[in-house]
C-alpha cells in the first residue's frame, strides 16, 4: 500500500477548502493549485497578471521546499488564465523565469473564472529521488 505524506508550510497560504497544499506519494509531490494569496497578508494583494504569477511561484516555490524540492524537480504543470488571450506572453515571461533551464511537460488552459476572482493558479507535479 502506498504512503503519503501531507506537507503544509506557513509560508504558502492555507488551504481555503477541503485540500492539502500539497502530498508527497510514491516518489512525488503533488500541489493543490496555487492561487496569488500573499500569506502575511492573508488575502490577495497583487492586481496585475504579472504580480499575481509571482506571487504564485513564490507560493508553488515554497510548497514543494516543504517537500525537500524545488523547480528543478518539477515534471508536469497545470495552469489556468482567467484570459489566455491577454494575458498568456505575460504569464509564460515570468512563468519561465521561475522554471529556469528546467522546462516541464505543461497544460495551460483558459478559465472562466477563478477562486476569489485572481487571473491564475499553477499546480505542479515534482519528482522526489
Amino acid at each position: 500500500m502506498a504512503i503519503k505524506e501531507v506537507l503544509h508550510t506557513d509560508l504558502a497560504p492555507a488551504a481555503v477548502g477541503p485540500y492539502s497544499q500539497a502530498i508527497a506519494a510514491n516518489g512525488f509531490v503533488f500541489t493543490s493549485g496555487q492561487v496569488p494569496i500573499d500569506p502575511k497578508a492573508g488575502k490577495i494583494v497583487a492586481t496585475t497578471i504579472e504580480e499575481q504569477t509571482e506571487q504564485v511561484m513564490k507560493n508553488l516555490q515554497c510548497v514543494l521546499a516543504q517537500g525537500g524540492v524545488g523547480f528543478d524537480r518539477v515534471v508536469k504543470t497545470t495552469c489556468f488564465l482567467k484570459d489566455v488571450a491577454k494575458d498568456f506572453a505575460a504569464f509564460n515571461a515570468i512563468y519561465a523565469e521561475a522554471m529556469g533551464d528546467n522546462k516541464p511537460a505543461r497544460s495551460c488552459v483558459g478559465v472562466a473564472e477563478l477562486p476569489k476572482g485572481v487571473l491564475v493558479e499553477v499546480e505542479v507535479i515534482a519528482v522526489l529521488d
